[in-house]
């Protein structure tokens, strides 16, 4: 079986527990945590990944890493994959988690990349955008700075993306001049 398809099984196992032990929002914060930690830690994605590092170790090293940071239900929940040998669905779980999380919760999140630094008043026009686009719900932004847009807005929601930039806009007007050079001097 896929890794996906794992986790995504172990994901939804696990917001339906903490969601029926009334614990959804603390679990939600750890498996934050645990992807930010995986994200900042080579170290952490390759022990976790290693077929010779014994599962034992790796349980202690999760628990040194994240007891007493986590809610006993994630301490539990790190258990019982380290026991059933799927250490290496972990950052999976933890993405696909935060993945069916947003769904239940109805949380939009796009990605936002612009030439320079979003205003406040230009994140509220984003905000309507998609929210208008998605048919409500809360809409969570990561923005994203690329200075080589020159100006304008890329926005990614899921597998859509709306390319408003200078860079995009420059790069058709010379695909058209390649293509008909004697009609674009009209």
């Amino acid at each position: 079986m896929s890794e996906q398809r794992v986790a995504a099984r172990y994901a939804k196992s696990l917001l339906d527990l903490a969601q029926e032990q009334g614990t959804l929002d603390a679990v939600q914060q750890d498996m934050e945590l645990f992807g930010q930690t995986l994200d900042g830690s080579r170290d952490l994605r390759l022990a976790l990944r290693n077929p010779i590092v014994q599962h034992d170790k790796k349980l202690n090293i999760l628990r040194r890493l994240f007891e007493g940071k986590v809610s006993d239900l994630t301490m539990k929940f790190f258990t019982i994959i380290t026991q059933k040998n799927r250490e290496t669905a972990l950052e999976f779980i933890a993405s696909e988690f935060q993945t069916q999380f947003n769904v239940l919760r109805k949380i939009q999140t796009a990605d936002v990349t612009t030439a320079e630094p979003l205003t406040p008043e230009l994140r509220e026009q984003v905000q309507r955008l998609v929210q208008e686009q998605t048919g409500g719900g809360t809409v969570e932004l990561r923005e994203h700075v690329d200075a080589s847009l020159i100006g304008g807005i890329v926005l990614r929601l899921g597998d859509r993306q709306i390319d408003d930039s200078v860079r995009t806009r420059l790069n058709r007007l010379r695909t058209t001049f390649k293509q008909n050079p004697y009609q674009a001097q009209l």
